[in-house]
């Protein structure tokens, strides 16, 4: 057979890994595979594998590279929790948590996989009860440019289409981590006919909800869903309650378990497939989260504790139009920076200007940063934490608020203030003030404006870098019952120059708010939107003061020659 082990590609045990660990007298199994690729398989395969065995491969390829691996073969005793026979694969030589990829049991081939860097591990054990057939493997070299949590399906294909030992069909398996992707057989490519995939997701020691999303779907559609469909389980069951049953070319709502454990099973018949489908998974509140809420705080999985390795994670914060995203860093300890490049190389905080990665890096960080607030251009922000095979910190903790689109203008007598009603139009116009609440908004048209004068609303004049400026607060309840959320903006006129601003000043963390530099303040206005930090506003009044201390110089020059001649 083709994928056959070869004896000359078994090698001895390295440093550190005792015999014993790699498998028990009389059985020749494990070892230390360094050749840039090459086959395994359990004991006896294609015969049933010995009881009471347990066997470590370590994967090892040139530094810079990657190590593939696929299942061509896979038969081992079945589990719900594979808690008897089973066969795990972990990023790197290190048997933690934190590395572990997967655990497999049952008939289902686990989806290929790539590691972070150039170490794998694959360990297969059975115990002293009922046999199969075992498993066939195959590993080689990747070009390192990248890696996935759970499996790189058709990427891997593509590298190695011809491989005697890849199953294109490989699909579902036991997957641990707190984020991943799964997708069926063959995609994007049609799946094949008689396929029945199961992906039990959960064990992550989180203990908290899973939330499945799928990104593409397609699938045959029927009635019923009777020929080809995708199912959802709350729990790591078909026996759990079902939350789902899905076919055609709509895809299924975003799905979020009661429980740690969700099942994702998908079943085809005998003809007609489609492209398939690609969904997302990561556990509620931990790693992955999508906010809408004008303030919020969040913080990286089991902070203050030690954050799990082999992370991607993301934070979507998503504001209605107009309006910004400001962030702040509250505590961050990462770890260091790259001693060869000074570069934050290995587990990083990133933040984009809008929805995607794609979007502009506002900033990159790691180590124990203590970076300056952010602030986003548009109404989206992202943040997306990545950690690699070791090495953890305690992570961060932040706090953001959505920056209220106004503009701001005054003249040598009065403020100006306008605010869109849709920015704001959960709130009663006297829940927007200028320094009391007796100067409360008015609703005008599609706004919620504040004309009024110097001398009332609790205006005060000071003096700030040798100039004479006009200084009030802007006060923004958000309070709900007996919760107090007053956001405060300082609103700042220099009458000579008629030029005002306005800077976000108290919001979720005060003590870290006195950082806060100007904001844009004129978001939204008719026509469109600016993105000057400063608005400044002029009026007619100019032109009819000009205009009156030039008429009264003519009257004086006039009067004085008239007193001459006489």
């Amino acid at each position: 057979a083709p994928c056959t082990p070869s004896p000359s590609l078994w090698a001895s045990p390295g440093k550190g890994m005792s015999r014993s660990l790699l498998s028990p007298p009389g059985i020749k199994c494990g070892g230390v595979l360094s050749a840039p690729s090459g086959n395994f398989s359990s004991p006896n395969f294609p015969g049933p594998y010995p009881y009471e065995t347990e066997c470590t491969w370590l994967i090892v390829v040139a530094e810079g590279s990657s190590v593939l691996l696929s299942f061509s073969h896979f038969e081992l005793e079945y589990h719900a929790a594979c808690a008897y026979d089973y066969l795990q694969v972990y990023n790197g030589a290190a048997r933690d948590q934190g590395n572990l990829l997967g655990t497999f049991c049952g008939h289902s081939p686990p989806p290929p996989f790539s590691s972070a860097w150039h170490v794998m591990a694959v360990v297969f054990r059975s115990d002293r009860h009922v046999a199969k057939r075992g498993f066939a493997a195959a590993y080689w070299k990747g070009s390192g440019e990248g890696w996935r949590w759970q499996s790189i399906h058709l990427s891997v294909l593509l590298h190695h289409p011809h491989h005697p030992c890849l199953s294109a069909d490989a699909c579902g398996g036991q997957l641990t981590g707190l984020s991943g992707e799964i997708t069926s057989p063959r995609y994007p490519e049609s799946y094949p006919n008689d396929a029945e995939c199961r992906w039990s997701i959960g064990g992550t020691g989180s203990g908290g909800p899973l939330t499945l999303v799928f990104a593409d779907f397609q699938v045959e559609g029927g009635e019923g869903c009777g020929f080809d469909y995708v199912a959802l389980f709350d729990g790591p069951t078909a026996t759990a309650p079902r939350l789902g049953r899905y076919c055609g070319s709509a895809r299924p709502p975003r799905t979020v378990s009661s429980t740690p454990y969700l099942l994702v099973l998908f079943k085809s018949d005998f003809n007609i497939g489609g492209r398939g489908f690609k969904a997302h998974f990561y556990s509620a509140g931990e790693c992955q989260e999508v906010f809408t809420t004008v303030k919020g705080n969040f913080s990286s999985p089991r902070y203050p504790s030690f954050y799990p390795n082999n992370l991607k994670c993301q934070w979507s914060i998503q504001l209605p139009p107009g309006y910004q995203v400001k962030v702040f860093f509250l505590d961050m300890e990462l770890e260091g920076r790259s001693s060869l490049t000074g570069g934050c190389d290995y587990d990083h905080l990133a933040a984009f200007d809008g929805g995607t990665e794609n979007g502009s890096l506002l900033g990159r960080w790691c180590g124990r940063e203590n970076p300056s607030p952010v602030t986003s251009r548009s109404n989206q922000l992202l943040l997306v934490l990545h950690t690699d095979r070791n090495t953890a910190k305690r992570g961060f903790s932040i706090a953001y608020v959505g920056v209220v689109p106004m503009n701001v203008s005054c003249t040598r007598t009065d403020f100006h203030i306008q605010i869109p009603v849709q920015s704001l139009a959960h709130l009663e116009r006297n829940r927007i003030y200028l320094g009391t609440p007796s100067c409360a908004a008015q609703v005008v048209g599609r706004n919620f404006k504040i004309h009024t004068r110097f001398d009332t609303c609790g205006t005060e004049s000071q003096k700030r870098n040798n100039t004479s400026v006009i200084v009030s607060t802007l006060y923004i309840d958000f309070s709900v019952g007996d919760q107090e959320d007053i956001h405060q903006y300082e609103v700042q006129c220099e009458p000579k120059r008629k030029e005002a601003s306005v800077t976000f000043i108290a919001g979720p963390d005060p003590s870290r708010l006195s950082q806060a530099e100007n904001l844009v303040d004129a978001q939204q206005r008719e026509g469109g939107a600016t993105d000057a930090r400063e608005t400044k506003s002029q009026d007619t009044s100019d032109i009819v003061f000009i205009s009156i201390c030039i008429l009264a110089g003519l009257l004086m020059v006039i009067a004085v020659v008239g007193l001459v001649l006489l």
